[in-house]
């Protein structure tokens, strides 16, 4: 289980500082506050920090310097070269925040704040830090950082692709089914690749509203559309001779995928609202668990995009494919959230293994993963035997509103099949299908924005996603694999 990212702010103004800090809090980060440049990078010396936010006005030996933010960029990745700053600033000072992000800050961001959109930003650069600093072990199982397990022939194959295309400066597609571990393999290709040392920016394409995608691929000028108040660095240009990670890229709009395929064949960038053609020197490495053929043939996806992103690929097999890795991969499982469930030294018998390796899982790597954890659970500290597993995969099947039907009708309902010994705890069924639907709908309202849809609903980010999450509503992307 990934521990809590720490968030360490550089700013003077100590009420600006602890409104964020308690912000932050909420959404389950720790946070540090250091009131100087100088005291930040005895921070960043001292404690392991994921996300650096930092005003560019700071103070300096003659007062406040618009300079002192650009400074200390330099010296914190001095420190930590991949170490994501996003820099913080008044709209009179956004050619000094440009300026900023072409000398390698992740973002920067306007004052006054916008808190949801702040943390959407910031969530975005903890997961972008994460590809960076916690290292891919392959075929390990005994590990305890995020692991490629598996030593069956379909998985030394995809090892030996990544060993084959890490350094390459061609682009790299990962295809495979929901939850077969694509985030990790292209985290496992960028670590190993010639690239290392240079910028390292994750796009999620299914994530980040279609209104907003070409924009933060591309960037903007000022007044290119509504809310355009400044000119915005895109991810490509920010990205410049590092490597930018498409995550789901079957999802792009038919537009976006129309800009995308001119980075590729020209390697050049054009904000949206502007005449400058800006070159880049970018990899890219994308990743769909979408039938692309299918979609060309829909015409929801571009051919002409397909043969660029098809030249290098790397196929991630089902687990079903690969069932003699199954007791590997639990044991993995279970020694990565055994400490966390309390359960350090669990074991787990052979037929419960054996019958895991008899299932179809459709939901892959993932799956296997919630069900272990289901089982340390309900085997509390014990041996995990065959009931436990078979408790774990049961699904249960309450009743679901119908969109036509009363509230007083689907509670008599409820009632009705618990009284039959259908099912337990209607309670807890009603509540949960009332949250799904209040998320399905927030999500549509805020078209896919999960910030602004979780401050609707009174809820921190990070609940916010583990619901949609656990409403099959949103992929898991941080899950390991």
């Amino acid at each position: 289980m990934n521990s809590p990212a720490t968030i360490l702010i550089i700013e003077d103004d100590q009420e600006l500082a602890h409104s964020v800090e308690n912000v932050l809090q909420q959404e389950g980060y720790t946070v540090e506050i250091a009131p100087s440049a100088d005291a930040g990078l005895v921070r960043v010396g001292k404690i392991p920090v994921d996300v650096v936010l930092t005003d560019l006005q700071l103070p300096g030996a003659d007062g406040i310097d618009e300079k002192a933010g650009l400074d200390l960029i330099h010296k914190l990745h001095a420190v930590n070269p991949h170490l994501p700053i996003i820099v913080m600033t008044a709209h009179h000072t956004t050619e000094t925040a440009i300026e900023a992000t072409q000398l390698g800050a992740y973002d920067y961001f306007l004052k006054p704040f916008d808190f949801a959109r702040l943390i959407e930003l910031i969530a975005r650069a903890v997961a972008s830090a994460r590809f960076v600093s916690h290292p891919v072990e392959l075929g390990q199982a005994t590990s305890a950082k995020d692991a490629l397990v598996g030593n069956s022939l379909a998985m030394q194959a995809v090892y030996k692709d990544i060993g084959r295309l890490a350094d390459k400066p061609i682009t790299v597609l990962i295809r495979g089914e929901t939850g077969t571990g694509k985030e990790l393999v292209a985290r496992a290709i960028f670590q190993h690749s010639n690239r290392l040392a240079q910028p390292f920016i994750v796009v999620s394409c299914v994530t980040i509203p279609e209104t907003l995608l070409e924009s933060e691929l591309f960037g903007h000028e000022q007044g290119a559309f509504t809310g355009a108040v400044a000119r915005r660095i895109g991810r490509f240009e920010q990205a410049n001779l590092g490597t930018v990670f498409l995550d789901e890229i079957g999802d792009m709009t038919p537009k976006s995928q129309a800009s995308l395929l001119r980075v590729l064949q020209e390697k050049t960038v054009q904000r949206l609202g502007g005449k400058e053609t800006i070159p880049v020197d970018v990899r890219i490495i994308a990743a769909t668990h979408r039938d692309l053929e299918q979609a060309i043939k829909d015409n929801s996806f571009r051919e002409d995009l397909y043969y660029r992103l098809n030249i290098a690929v790397i196929m991630l097999p089902p687990l079903r494919d690969r069932r003699e890795d199954i007791p590997d991969l639990t044991r993995y499982f279970l020694q990565r959230h055994g400490t966390d469930l309390g359960t350090p030294n669990a074991t787990i018998s052979d037929d419960a293994l054996q019958f895991l390796q008899q299932q179809s899982w459709p939901g892959n790597v993932r799956e296997l993963e919630n069900v272990t954890r289901k089982a340390l659970l309900s085997a509390r500290g014990y041996n995990i035997g065959l009931d436990n597993v078979r408790q774990a995969l049961t699904p249960t099947e309450p009743p679901h509103p119908t969109t036509d039907q009363s509230m007083a009708a689907y509670v008599s309902e409820l009632l009705q099949r618990a009284t039959h010994g259908e099912f337990e705890n209607a309670h807890g069924v009603l509540v949960e299908a009332a949250e799904r639907e209040l998320c399905v709908q927030a999500m549509a309202l805020a078209e896919g924005n999960q910030a602004r849809a979780a401050q609707w609903l009174g809820i921190s980010r990070p609940t916010m996603r583990a619901k949609l999450i656990q409403y099959g509503l949103h992929p898991a992307h941080e899950e390991p694999a």
